[in-house]
């Protein structure tokens, strides 16, 4: 062989070496993980900020690896089919067809990519400063190339628009549904780790209508009462703030905090019938039942408040929210020495439930797993009448979602009692096919 020859060979082979690392870097930067990216870019590493603004201008890094990848390849085949023509005449072109094949699919596809995918982060650190050099050389073929794309793709139809905020909420929500716990006593932990998470992001979704206090469950104090009886009943109540109303119970003219009602008794040394209710009592703050928790959150700490009521749009009391109702949306239940616990849930040893009509379809997803939507009722009583499209009578069973509903007891037309019984697994997404017994056995008592 003569030195053209060699080095032709030589060429061969770096052009397999540029393609192997045109093809593990498209991975390594595509796999690495954007978190961890950010934070080593907090924490002042160079190499992570190199590879997040790569990663901010994805057409171009993109286009640049392709072309650079694409280059390589078809320019190695065409050096090797000329190598073997001129070894073995024109049987060279498909010796060089096979040969590389193999040589890029192992070398330059297969073998730098398993790596990447294997060592992302740190692949992604090494090859980012290179990739960023090469971006920059190809740049201005790789903005022609998608400049024709994007024409072409306008052309049938098509327009490339940026999800953005919502593809990251949805990858959000799916590394949060693969989360997973180790053994049984992790799982249980991870469970709420997961609630937890998901009562984040539906925040901005979830209406105060949904986790307010409904205004037949609220403690209210007529004003009209003499000062020793209003006191008394403060007293009596296991809440700290409490709506004041006068001459009907929709007419709220203040809210009255436990704390300051006892420093006006001290002030009035134990003289009760000096007592001025209403001066006393806070100005009460109404917000719509549309309000978005996320938004009402930023409320209570913008007003440094922790109590507001929420009237529908006929500006009638629909009930209470507080602080603490948006809080225990993301951690959970809340429970002090004064709160009543009335969990309104009761498993039964068949694996069914007795649920109160009342309790809040969010309530049981967050702390069973279950599915059950909840966009066009709030409780679990709700729901059983918007898929029923009937008032339903003691003792009818409803299948819809999957699960089963027994009515157990109704009082006029309000189911208070159900037995829930949920599917050996929860079918994810599919919308389970419904169907009305009409069962006329009466059923027990809860």
């Amino acid at each position: 062989m003569d030195m053209t020859l060699w080095i032709t060979i030589g060429a061969i082979l770096l052009l397999l070496f540029l393609s192997a690392f045109f093809s593990g870097s498209e991975t390594a930067l595509t796999a690495a993980s954007k978190p961890r990216m950010h934070q080593l870019e907090q924490e002042g590493s160079r190499r992570a900020a190199v590879v997040n603004r790569l990663r901010d201008s994805k057409e171009k890094l993109i286009g640049a690896l392709l072309l650079g990848n694409n280059t390589t390849n078809i320019l190695a085949s065409s050096l090797a089919t000329s190598v073997l023509i001129e070894l073995v005449g024109d049987a060279g072109v498909a010796y060089a067809t096979l040969a590389m094949t193999l040589l890029v699919l192992i070398f330059a596809e297969v073998l730098p990519k398993t790596y990447a995918l294997r060592h992302a982060d740190r692949a992604a650190l090494a090859v980012g400063p290179l990739v960023r050099l090469a971006v920059l050389v190809l740049s201005p073929v790789t903005v022609a190339v998608n400049a024709i794309v994007s024409l072409i793709l306008r052309a049938f139809g098509s327009r490339i628009d940026n999800v953005g905020v919502q593809s990251n909420i949805d990858e959000l929500r799916g590394a949060i549904e693969l989360h997973r716990g180790g053994d049984a006593v992790d799982e249980e932990e991870v469970k709420h780790e997961r609630a937890m998470l998901r009562s984040i992001l539906d925040l901005a979704n979830v209406e105060v209508m949904e986790i307010m206090t409904h205004r037949r469950n609220l403690v209210t104090i007529d004003a009209g009462q003499p000062p020793a009886r209003i006191v008394q009943e403060v007293l009596e109540s296991p809440f700290t703030r409490l709506p004041l109303w006068r001459d009907e119970p929709d007419n709220i003219i203040g809210v009255l905090h436990a704390k300051a009602l006892l420093r006006e008794v001290q002030a009035n040394a134990g003289a009760l019938d000096k007592l001025d209710i209403g001066a006393i009592a806070a100005a009460p703050w109404f917000i719509p039942d549309t309000t978005t928790l996320f938004d009402q959150l930023q409320e209570f700490r913008r007003r440094r408040e922790h109590f507001a009521l929420v009237v529908d749009e006929y500006g009638s009391l629909m009930g209470i929210v507080t602080l603490e109702d948006i809080l225990e949306e993301i951690v959970g239940d809340i429970s002090d020495e004064h709160d009543i616990a009335v969990a309104g849930v009761r498993p039964q040893p068949n694996g069914t439930y007795i649920v109160d009509g009342w309790v809040t379809i969010r309530d049981l997803n967050r702390e069973f797993e279950w599915r059950l939507p909840d966009d066009e009722a709030s409780t679990i009583a709700g729901l059983v009448l918007y898929e029923a499209r009937r008032i339903p009578e003691v003792g009818q069973t409803f299948t819809f979602h999957g699960f089963r509903f027994e009515v157990l007891r109704r009082q006029r037309n309000q189911i208070t009692a159900l037995k829930v019984t949920p599917p050996p697994e929860q079918p994810s997404g599919e919308h389970a096919q419904r169907s009305v017994d009409e069962n006329t056995d009466t059923a027990g008592s809860a």
